[in-house]
C-alpha cells in the first residue's frame, strides 16, 4: 500500500462491514470508483463467484481486475464476456476456478488477459521463510525432535522410527 500511495494512488478497500475508515467502500462503490481492483480474500460460500456479471457491471470499462487469491471468487464465464465485450479492459490472473487450468479455457485465448502460474505468493521473504522452516525441520529430524508445521499428523519422529 505504501508504494501505491507514494505513486499518488488512492487506495480503497472493502470488507463485510464498514470499518469506519475513510477508505472503506461498499463493494459496488469500490468497483465503480477503482481503476484497478485487486482481490485478496479467501474462497468461502459467501465469496464464491463474488465477482460475477452484476459486480463486473459496476466496474469501469477501462478498469483492470487482478485475482491472486482464489479462482472461485471470480465467475469465469462472466469475466470472459466482460473482457470480450469491452466492459472491462483487462485481467491479471494467478488463479483459476479449476487448476491446473485447462488449455481450452477461454481466458487463455484473450489478448487482454495476463496469466501467471499460481506463483504470485513467491517472494524473497516467503522463500527465505520456507527455507528457514525446512532447515529447522531437517535439524529436528537429525536430533530426533518432533517436526513442526506437519500436515499429515506424523510430526512425532520417534513414533515413526521407534
Amino acid at each position: 500500500e505504501r508504494i501505491l500511495l507514494a505513486m499518488g494512488a488512492t487506495v480503497l478497500h472493502t470488507n463485510t462491514s464498514d470499518d469506519g475508515t475513510p477508505t472503506w467502500r461498499r463493494l459496488p462503490d469500490l468497483l465503480n470508483q477503482s481503476d484497478i481492483v485487486s482481490l485478496h480474500l479467501p474462497l468461502t460460500p459467501d465469496t464464491d463467484k463474488l465477482i460475477n456479471r452484476a459486480t463486473l457491471d459496476h466496474m469501469k470499462p477501462e478498469a483492470l481486475l487482478v485475482n491472486t487469491s482464489r479462482g472461485g471468487i471470480v465467475d469465469e464465464p462472466a469475466l470472459v464476456d466482460a473482457l470480450r465485450d469491452g466492459r472491462l479492459a483487462a485481467a491479471g490472473l494467478d488463479v483459476f476456478a479449476v487448476e491446473p487450468v485447462a488449455s481450452d479455457n477461454p481466458l487463455l485465448q484473450l489478448d487482454n488477459v495476463v496469466v501467471t502460474p499460481h506463483v504470485t505468493w513467491v517472494t524473497v521473504d516467503t522463500i527465505r521463510r520456507y527455507l528457514t522452516e525446512a532447515v529447522d525441520n531437517c535439524r529436528r529430524l537429525h536430533n530426533w525432535q518432533d517436526l513442526v508445521n506437519v500436515v499429515n499428523g506424523m510430526q512425532d519422529v520417534r513414533r515413526r522410527h521407534g
